[in-house]
This record gives structure tokens, C-alpha cells and sequence, in this order.
């Protein structure tokens, strides 16, 4: 790493507002924040036409280890992340083993400790997901880990869900994030509960079955004064309650993907097998609802819900493939497209939907602050003005699955920071 790193000739957008500023980065921490020009560094990133932000966090990703690394490994999936302004994010721990203890967390943070991106992980909420017995969320806790969900299945029975509030709420920062689909409803389930499953002949998932869970966890979290993130929320009806949850002062926050901030049930035909997702792609006036509540804040952040499978799984019919879509490499570019570019949320918004906010729910200090001198280096450069067209095939991940292949987006990450050390020039990888 170059002792000092200056990335010239950029606005610098953050929470905080917007400046023309350059930035200078020296033992993986930023050194100044000075007027254009008055700077110099060992090593020039350039920053112009473009905005400095704070890298961005993604809080729920599937990197496939241990257990899939046919899909995804950690290298590869911090590829793909770092390439798409992605300098933290946090792994779900539905692998084989599941992570539930703190000697897989151990060898799994091992893995992860010269990737590309910051890479956190999760761990389960029951042991091996079963909905049973409660992992030892203090020995986990004290092993760092803030985020606890067994996500991929439900936490069905009540009691166990309000035992683990009780468990974790007074462990610093911890949170429990489930996946919230009632699985007495979705058992067997494809796509949606609605016209194109009925259509194609599949067995449904209807929207209640998300908005039973949240109802039910919000009531847990009110009753046991526990912290509750809603994974990847799909439903208006589900959105209902957490505006109640945060107006009455609860601790509850929610993410949305990217995917179904955009697509609906209607797309899956369009896109086979990468449109099949848990929970599945939904109706447009529940896209229109979790759009308006991304801008106004009420879900607090964007999460992608990355779940590479290997091509020969999802050459599968659509009844049998694996569910999930790779977001990581695309995330912030289809969000900007489609949101900012056009004057639907602000770019400080943006800053808050991607990097700031995530961050604050999984507890991850060093990712999502201010672009401000003694923060840790931790910076992407994205481009308002750099179409380019997606091509699975290209992509860093292993698998191919993303729901955007040929679209053409108008944006793209140019440069990436993370703990100083740049690990994307001009779009290219460079470690």
C-alpha cells in the first residue's frame, strides 16, 4: 500500500451534505478533507466528475462458506463486493456446518482475512437452524458477533423467539434479523401466492405469511424490550407494522433488496430461474410501497440478499432450482439508477440507504461514517455517468444468476477503498 493515497478532484457526499473536496488517505485512516488542489499524495486516485462516498455496507450476503464453495467462496464473493463499492458486509450462516459457534465463526473470519472487502459474519439463532435450541449468543457475542438469524428458514415457535430476545437484549449491539415467512404457509411454496403461480401451475407464498412473522416479532420485541431487523422485506403488508413499531419507538429496523425494489411477480417468466428468490418477488403495489418507504427512511437500509448457485443448480425447472440472485457487484448502481437518477431519493439518502445505516444495524464501527479526517479509510468513487451493460458471465462472482443480465445501467463504481488500501482502480480489481 502506498503511504499516502489522494483521491482528487471529487464531491464528497455524506450524511452530512455535499462538498468539492480532496481526500487524503495515510495509515488507513482519512488524513484531510481539503479544498481541490491543495494536496498531494504518494499515489493519485482520480476522482473527477465523480462523488467520494462512504464505502457501502451489505448486511445480508451468502458467500457459500463452508459447505457450497461450488457456488461462491469467500474470495470470490468479496470480489464481486469490493468491485460494487461494497467495502463491509456480513455473511448469513445457513452453510454446512451452520455457523453457530465460535469455532466455525473462527475458522470461517480465518478465511476472510486478506479478501478484498472487510467480511463479516452472522451466526444462527437455533442450533443448526432447527428452531429449537438456542445457540450461546454470549459466547458468540463475545466472539463478535452482532448479527443472529437463522435465516433462510423462520424462527416458527414463539416461545423459542421470545427466549432469544430475552437472551440478547441486553448483549451490546446484538440483533436478532429473521427471515419472515411463516413457514406453515410457505411450505412447498415457488413464487408469489398470486396470478403467475396460479398460471404456471406452482404452489405460492403468499404475502401474509411475511406479514404474520414481523406482526408476531414486533409483538416479542415490544413485550421483551429486544432489537429486531426485519431481513429483506417484501410486502406492504409487512411495511405496515414496522411504520407502527418506529412511530411507537421500538427497536426495529428493516432492509429491502434491490430486486424487489424493482421487479415483480410478473418478471419471473421473463427471467426463469434468476427471478426465483425467498421471499419471492412480490406485486407492483408492494414495490411501490417499499420504494416511498426506502426514500422517507422507514426501511432503514438496502440489503442484496447475494445467493450465487452454481449454473447446473438453477438449470433446474423453475418448481425445483434453488431460490436467490447475485446483488453484490450490481447493488448500488441498479439503486442509484433507479432511485436518485431519477429525483426519487437524494444522494445523502443514498449514502444513508447503502452504507450508513447498514452499518448502524449490524454494529460494524469502521464502515458507514462521515468522509472526515481520522475515520478509517473505508471509501468508494461512484460514477453517476459510466454506462455499462451486465453480463453474468463477466461478473467476479462464480455463479451467474443475477436477475439484471443485459441491462444496461448508468453507473458503476469506480474506485474502491477499504482500510486504505485500494482494491479497485477503474473498475478494475487490483489486489
Amino acid at each position: 500500500m502506498a503511504r499516502t493515497v489522494l483521491i482528487s478532484g471529487g464531491t464528497v457526499i455524506d450524511t452530512d451534505g455535499r462538498r468539492r473536496a480532496d481526500v487524503l488517505l495515510a495509515d488507513g485512516r482519512i488524513d484531510t478533507v481539503g479544498e481541490p488542489g491543495t494536496l498531494s499524495g504518494d499515489r493519485t486516485l482520480d476522482a473527477s466528475d465523480a462523488l467520494v462516498m462512504p464505502g457501502f455496507v451489505d448486511i445480508q450476503v451468502h458467500f457459500r462458506t463452508p459447505g457450497g464453495t461450488e457456488s461462491e467462496d469467500i474470495r470470490s464473493g468479496a470480489e464481486g463486493a469490493a468491485m460494487g463499492g461494497v467495502t463491509s458486509c456480513v455473511m448469513m450462516p445457513n452453510t454446512v456446518p451452520t455457523i453457530d459457534n465460535v469455532r466455525v465463526v473462527a475458522d470461517v473470519l480465518a478465511l476472510a482475512r486478506n479478501a478484498p472487502c472487510d467480511v463479516r459474519t452472522s451466526a444462527a439463532i437455533t442450533v443448526d437452524r432447527a428452531g429449537a435450541e438456542l445457540v450461546d449468543f454470549a459466547a458468540l457475542h463475545a466472539a463478535g458477533i452482532r448479527v443472529f438469524t437463522d435465516d433462510g428458514w423462520s424462527v416458527a415457535d414463539s416461545a423459542v423467539m421470545r427466549r432469544a430476545f430475552e437472551a440478547t437484549r441486553d448483549l451490546p449491539g446484538a440483533v436478532l434479523s429473521q427471515h419472515a415467512e411463516d413457514p406453515a404457509l410457505t411450505d412447498h411454496g415457488v413464487l408469489n401466492d398470486g396470478a403467475v403461480a396460479a398460471r404456471l401451475g406452482l404452489p405460492g407464498r403468499p404475502r401474509e405469511a411475511e406479514e404474520i412473522i414481523v406482526a408476531r416479532d414486533i409483538a416479542l420485541a415490544r413485550a421483551t424490550g429486544g432489537r429486531y431487523h426485519v431481513l429483506h422485506m417484501s410486502t406492504s403488508l409487512a411495511l405496515a407494522h414496522v411504520r407502527e413499531a418506529k412511530a411507537e419507538g421500538l427497536r426495529v429496523t428493516a432492509e429491502v433488496t434491490p430486486q424487489h425494489l424493482v421487479l415483480t411477480e410478473d418478471d419471473v417468466e421473463r427471467l426463469g430461474t434468476s427471478g426465483k428468490m425467498n421471499p419471492p418477488l412480490r406485486l407492483s403495489e408492494d414495490v411501490e410501497a417499499l420504494r416511498a418507504a426506502i426514500v422517507d427512511g422507514a426501511v432503514d437500509a438496502v440489503a442484496t440478499d447475494h445467493a450465487p448457485h452454481h449454473p447446473d443448480l438453477k438449470a433446474q425447472p423453475l418448481a425445483t432450482a434453488p431460490p436467490g440472485m447475485l446483488g453484490v457487484e450490481t447493488m448500488a448502481a441498479v439503486v442509484w439508477d433507479e432511485l436518485v437518477a431519477s429525483g426519487a431519493m437524494t444522494a445523502e439518502r443514498f449514502v444513508d440507504a447503502l452504507s450508513v445505516a447498514p452499518a448502524r444495524i449490524a454494529g460494524i464501527a469502521e464502515h458507514g461514517r462521515l468522509v472526515q479526517p481520522g475515520v478509517p479509510a473505508n471509501l468508494v468513487v461512484f460514477d453517476p455517468d459510466a454506462p455499462w451493460t451486465v453480463d453474468g458471465s463477466t461478473l467476479h462472482s462464480k455463479s451467474t444468476n443475477t436477475p439484471w443480465q443485459g441491462r444496461r445501467l448508468g453507473s458503476r463504481v469506480r474506485h474502491t477503498v477499504v482500510g486504505g488500501e485500494v482494491v479497485v482502480e477503474f473498475a478494475e480489481l487490483v489486489v
